[in-house]
């Protein structure tokens, strides 16, 4: 699909479950934030399922197997078969073995999930830079700690290459948002100077791999973070849906620069059941559903009532479509208090 002058602009002709062949879903934040389901996204995508869509879960967490992720997913109400998972870890263990020779051994800076994916590689997880290994790979779990991220430190300071399952700054839980795998890459990058190479969203690697696991021709990503979920189908020329039941708010749509753009925006996974509306463009002023919104004197305006999902979208296609730097703090606050609830 080619992508309109200004995302958000264009809607759909139909629901998007009916004009695309597979959704590749973001985890958390999207179906679940820890260990609750996110409201809707169980009957939303059994109905998606029921209408043809097949569906592949595509997670930058690298800290439970796809097994694991697929029991969860299934005590969540979501039916789901570890074929259908793909991980950062196993991307990243892909990574790794085109790097070493097999049978080497590799130092882990992570939990089980990345042993496992390494070990289905031919690969051998160890736990010291003492232990021989032929690189470093890493990726989030809530056990690391300072003695792994030495011994990555030490092993990634000798010279040997180095993975990183992804590079989330943080990630939801149910107690709000914590650090992720980022926050821990940036300790070794810190201490070492080097730079890993990255596995997850928004690099390919884990795209690729999840198009080719449901068979996907027109595939849309769904997600809730605009730095992984988005950027990474800027990147491979996707269509996007990004839903707000995640990391980002108002505040970080409007300032999102074109490379983390959607095509679409939900409240959450019911909205692949619609067919949204085309935003109506009339010179500077963006109308949508009861909404306009224009930027004057470089100051966004907006005005009027109705869905909050489309007071967004009129000031996200009016702040974008504007030549210059856009004033929208005054809109920022309206916009969260109506998201907040």
């Amino acid at each position: 699909m080619t992508a309109p002058a200004v995302p958000l602009a264009a809607g759909s002709a139909t629901a998007l479950v009916d004009r695309y062949d597979a959704g590749l879903l973001d985890l958390d934040g999207v179906v679940y934030i820890g260990p609750n389901p996110v409201p809707h996204a169980a009957e939303s995508l059994a109905l998606a399922r029921a209408r043809g869509m097949r569906l592949a879960f595509v997670t930058n967490n690298a800290s439970r197997t796809p097994k694991a992720v697929a029991e969860h997913l299934t005590e969540l109400g979501v039916a789901a078969d570890a074929s259908e998972v793909a991980t950062s870890a196993q991307a990243a263990a892909r990574l790794v073995a085109g790097l070493v020779a097999p049978g080497s051994a590799v130092l882990v800076v992570g939990g089980d999930a990345l042993e496992e994916a390494l070990i289905e590689r031919g690969l051998r997880p160890v736990h010291s830079a003492d232990d021989g290994p032929s690189a470093v790979v890493q990726g989030y779990h809530p056990s690391v700690g300072w003695v792994q991220l030495a011994e990555g430190t030490f092993a990634v300071r000798a010279g040997l290459p180095w993975v990183a399952s992804n590079t989330d700054l943080t990630i939801p839980t149910p107690r709000g948002i914590g650090p992720g795998n980022g926050t821990l890459v940036n300790v070794i990058r810190q201490a070492s100077g080097a730079e890993p190479l990255v596995a997850g969203k928004p690099e390919l690697a884990l795209h690729r791999e999840s198009i080719d696991r449901v068979a996907a021709e027109r595939p849309l990503i769904i997600g809730d973070r605009l730095d992984t979920d988005i950027e990474g189908a800027v990147r491979a020329g996707a269509a996007s849906l990004l839903v707000l039941t995640g990391v980002t708010g108002p505040a970080e749509l409007l300032a999102a620069p074109p490379s983390c753009r959607p095509t679409y925006l939900a409240a959450d996974l019911r909205g692949l059941l619609t067919a949204p509306a085309d935003v109506v463009l009339d010179g500077g002023e963006a109308a949508l559903g009861g909404w306009t919104a224009r930027v004057q004197a470089g100051r966004l305006r907006l005005s009027g009532g109705g869905d909050a999902v489309d007071a967004l979208r009129v000031a996200c296609v009016a702040t974008w479509g504007y030549p210059g730097e856009v004033d929208t703090r005054e809109v920022v606050v309206r916009l969260a208090a109506r998201h907040a609830s």
